[in-house]
C-alpha cells in the first residue's frame, strides 16, 4: 500500500503530515492472547485498530472488543481533566481542577497519614492493564518508599497458578499453536470463543483435520455449543471429575510407565487417591451420566494407545471455588500419566506467563522499602477490611485508597460491604481512570489516564510465549496523563528524591526484561517469540524441587495440607442447602472484558441488558418466563435482574451474567452484590462460582 506506512517512532516524533500512517502496538487487556495490533492514524487521530497480520498469534485478526478501541478512546465520556468530590460520596458529582491543584492536595493528604502510619494507606489494582510499565512499575516503585500496605493481587488466578506451580513447578505448559495439531481438545473451563478467540483458530483447525473437541463447562456456552460434546458437570466439582479419568486410565492401564517411572514424583500415593474415584462415584459429585465419564475417559486413554496427542486447555473458570487449586493439580497430572508431554501437540496449558523471564525488582525497585515489612492485604476482601477498625492483628484502620487499573466496587466480591466501605466518609479515596465507572463514583479525586493509543508499555502473554511492544499511536486526549506520570509527580510532591522516579516509559520497557529480550527486535517488529522448546516436557525437566511432575506436593505437605491433590466440596456445595437451592456461577459476558468495555455503547447493545439464564425446569418451579424480573437472593443480599429462560443454564445452576456496572442494573447493583469473600484451598484467590441462591419471580403488576 504506496499510501500507508509503518511507523517505527512514537506518537511524539509524528509529523501532522495527511498520509496515514500505521503505529504498532498490543492490546491491555487480562485475555491470554495479548495481541499485536496495528493503530492508523490519521492527522494524528487513530481511526482504526486491527490486528497485525505480520504477528502469528495474531494472524490480523481481532476480537469484538477491542477492534473498537477507537470507539473507546474518543468516548464522549471519557476522562479527561482531575475531577475533585463536591457531592456526598457514590453520588458521582465533580468539579474540574488542575493537575497542581488535585496532585498537591493529594500529596498533603497522604503525607499526613503516613507521618501517622504508611500503613493506612493501601493501593488497590489489577489487569485493568496488563502491561509490565504502566502496572505496576512506578506506582510499586511509588508505594514501596512510601511503605504503603501491600496488595494480594488474587482476585483472577491465583488459585490455578499456585495449582500448577505445585504440579509441574511453574505458570508453564504446552504452546498454544500446536494445539492445531492433537487430536483430541478437551477444553475445560472455558468459553473460548469469548475468552481465547486465538485458541478457538487452532482448535477450529484441529477440528476440520479431525481432532475430537470436548467442553467441560457447567454452562452450554458458545464454545461448548461447537464442539462435538459438552460435559456440563457441577460448579466446583472438576476434582472429582478428573480423579475419576484417573481411575479409568488405570484401571484400563491407558498409562505410560515409562514416563510416570522417570518423571513424575508421588505415582503410588496418586494411585491409590485416584481408585477411591471409580466413574459411579464421581458421577453422583459431579451430576454427569456415569457414561459420560467413562466416554471421557476412553477418548483420553485411546489417545495414549493410538499414540495421538491429547491436549487440554484449562481456564480460569474452573478454579473459582473453595477447591479451585486442587481441581487444577488433578487435571495438571492427567497429561502426565499418558506421557501426553511427549508430544509438541500433548499436554496442558493453563497459563504460560512463567516463562517470562519479567525483571519485576528491577520496574518495581523492592529495596526502596528499606527494609521494612508492610502488612498484605487481599483484594478479595476489600469489602471487610474497609470496615474494620486498627487492631494488633489487622494493623491500622485503613484511611486511603488508591485505586488504579481496577473497578473494586463492581468487580469484588459482596459489594454490598464494598459499597459501604467505599463510602466511609473518613476514607481518602484517589482513582486514576478512562470513565466515571460505579468506584469512581465514591472517589475523592479522580485523575485521568490515558489508553493504550497513547503511551509506551511492553508485554508479558498468558496464553502465547512472545513479548510485545506497545508504542503511543496518538498524543494524550486532553489533560490525560499515563499511570507511570501521575505516580512520577506523585512522588515529586511527597518529597521523594531517588533517582529511580525520573526513568522515563521507554526505559522501562527496556528494563522490563534486561538483556533477556531484544529489545531491538521489538523496536523493528513490534513483538519478539521466547526461544523455547517445542514440546517442554518430553524429556521430563519439570521447573520443580524434584525436576519431575509433582503428583505429590513436598511443599504443599510441608505447610499441612494435603500433598496429593483432592476433590473438595464447595464452601457452599450444590444441593447442600434448602433455604439456597440454586448453584450460581457469573461468567463473563462475550462483549465485556470483566468491567472494561461495558460502557461502550456498540458493545453494550449487543448484550442488551443484565440477565440470569436459567434452566427452563427451574423455571418453571418458580412461575418464571423469559423476561420475567426476578429477585436473586441470599444470605449476603439480593439483585433484582431480567430471566432468560435458556438451555445454557442446566438443571440447578443459574448463570448471572457479568460484569455489568452497577449503574446499569435495574437497582444499582450486579451480580456480585452475591458474591462472597470465602478464599481458595491455595493461593488466597476468589469463589466467585462458588455461591449458592435462590430466586423468586417478581408479582406481576398492572
Amino acid at each position: 500500500m504506496s499510501n500507508l506506512q509503518i511507523l517505527s517512532l512514537g506518537a511524539s516524533d509524528m509529523s501532522a503530515g495527511a498520509v496515514p500512517v500505521q503505529v504498532r502496538g498490543a492490546c491491555p487487556h487480562d485475555c491470554p492472547d495479548t495481541c499485536s495490533l496495528l493503530t492508523t492514524v490519521e492527522n494524528g487521530v487513530a481511526t482504526r485498530v486491527q490486528g497485525n497480520p505480520d504477528h502469528p498469534q495474531t494472524g490480523g485478526v481481532l476480537c469484538n472488543k477491542v477492534s473498537r478501541y477507537t470507539e473507546r478512546t474518543y468516548h464522549s465520556e471519557r476522562l479527561l481533566q482531575p475531577l475533585r468530590r463536591v457531592g456526598p460520596k457514590g453520588a458521582g458529582k465533580f468539579e474540574a481542577v488542575s493537575w497542581e491543584a488535585a496532585l498537591s492536595d493529594i500529596a498533603a493528604r497522604l503525607k499526613a497519614i503516613a507521618a501517622r502510619n504508611p500503613e493506612a494507606i493501601v493501593p488497590y489494582s489489577y489487569a485493568g492493564t496488563m502491561g509490565q510499565v504502566q502496572g505496576e512499575s512506578m506506582a510499586g516503585r511509588f508505594f514501596n518508599r512510601l511503605g504503603a500496605s501491600l496488595l494480594d493481587r488474587t482476585i483472577c488466578s491465583s488459585a490455578g497458578g499456585e495449582g500448577l506451580t505445585q504440579t509441574l513447578g511453574a505458570k508453564v505448559g504446552m504452546r498454544v499453536e500446536f494445539f492445531a495439531e492433537a487430536r483430541l481438545i478437551i477444553i475445560w473451563g472455558s468459553n473460548s470463543i469469548g475468552s481465547n478467540l486465538h485458541f478457538w483458530r487452532y482448535a477450529q483447525q484441529a477440528k476440520r483435520d479431525g481432532a475430537r473437541l470436548i467442553c467441560i463447562d457447567p454452562r452450554k456456552s458458545e464454545t461448548a455449543e461447537k464442539c462435538h460434546e459438552h460435559i456440563a458437570l457441577l460448579p466446583g466439582t472438576d476434582a472429582a471429575l478428573a480423579l475419576a479419568l484417573m481411575h479409568e486410565l488405570i484401571s484400563h492401564d491407558w498409562l505410560d510407565h515409562d514416563y510416570i517411572e522417570r518423571h513424575t514424583l508421588g505415582w503410588a500415593a496418586l494411585r491409590e487417591r485416584a481408585l477411591q474415584w471409580s466413574p459411579e462415584r464421581a458421577a453422583a459429585v459431579c451430576g454427569l451420566p456415569v457414561e459420560q465419564i467413562r466416554s471421557l475417559a476412553r477418548d483420553y486413554g485411546q489417545c495414549f494407545v493410538n499414540r495421538q496427542p491429547a491436549a487440554i486447555r484449562l481456564n480460569y473458570g474452573m478454579q473459582r471455588v473453595r477447591g479451585g487449586g486442587n481441581a487444577v493439580r488433578a487435571v495438571a497430572c492427567l497429561p502426565a500419566l499418558t506421557g501426553a508431554w511427549r508430544h509438541r501437540a500433548g499436554g496442558v496449558l493453563l497459563s504460560s506467563s512463567g516463562q517470562f523471564p519479567v525483571d519485576r525488582a528491577a520496574l518495581q525497585r523492592p529495596e526502596l522499602l528499606a527494609g521494612r515489612q508492610p502488612r498484605t492485604i487481599n483484594m478479595i476482601t476489600i469489602g471487610d477490611d474497609l470496615l474494620r477498625e486498627s487492631s494488633p492483628s489487622f494493623g491500622p484502620k485503613v484511611e486511603a485508597l488508591i485505586v488504579y487499573n481496577s473497578n473494586p466496587v463492581t468487580v469484588a466480591p459482596e459489594s454490598g460491604k464494598v459499597v459501604q466501605g467505599f463510602a466511609r466518609e473518613d476514607l481518602f479515596t484517589v482513582v486514576l481512570e478512562h470513565f466515571q465507572t460505579d468506584t469512581a463514583d465514591y472517589a475523592d479525586y479522580v485523575l485521568p489516564a490515558t489508553t493504550q493509543l497513547e503511551h509506551w508499555d511492553v508485554h508479558s502473554a498468558y496464553g502465547h510465549t512472545d513479548v510485545l511492544l506497545n508504542r503511543p499511536a496518538i498524543a494524550p486526549l486532553g489533560h490525560a496523563k499515563p499511570n507511570t506520570q501521575i505516580f512520577r509527580e506523585l512522588a515529586t510532591r511527597m518529597g521523594f528524591t531517588e533517582s529511580c522516579f525520573s526513568d522515563d516509559d521507554e526505559t522501562l520497557c527496556r528494563a522490563a526484561f534486561g538483556d533477556k529480550v531484544d529489545f531491538s527486535e521489538l523496536l523493528d517488529q513490534g513483538f519478539a517469540a521466547l526461544k523455547l522448546p517445542e514440546a517442554p516436557f518430553a524429556g521430563g525437566r519439570f521447573p520443580t524441587p524434584s525436576g519431575r511432575c509433582e503428583f505429590f506436593s513436598e511443599r504443599l505437605a510441608a505447610l499441612g495440607l494435603d500433598g496429593l491433590p483432592d476433590h473438595l466440596p464447595n464452601h457452599e456445595a450444590a444441593g447442600s442447602s434448602a433455604q439456597f437451592p440454586l448453584a450460581m456461577i457469573s461468567p463473563p459476558a462475550r462483549n465485556f472484558l470483566n468491567s472494561s468495555f461495558v460502557n461502550v455503547k456498540s458493545l453494550r447493545d449487543l448484550e442488551v441488558e443484565p440477565r440470569l439464564e436459567i434452566h427452563a425446569r427451574d423455571a418453571a418451579a418458580r412461575g418464571i418466563s423469559s423476561g420475567s424480573i426476578v429477585t436473586v437472593f441470599n444470605q449476603r443480599g439480593e439483585y433484582r435482574v431480567k430471566a432468560q429462560v435458556s438451555n445454557r443454564a442446566r438443571p440447578g445452576v443459574v448463570n448471572g451474567m457479568g460484569i455489568w456496572w452497577r449503574k446499569f442494573g435495574l437497582d444499582g447493583s450486579n451480580v456480585n452484590q452475591l458474591t462472597s469473600q470465602h478464599l481458595t484451598d491455595m493461593g488466597r484467590g476468589p469463589v466467585f462460582y462458588d455461591c449458592l441462591v435462590e430466586v423468586q419471580a417478581e408479582p406481576q403488576t398492572g
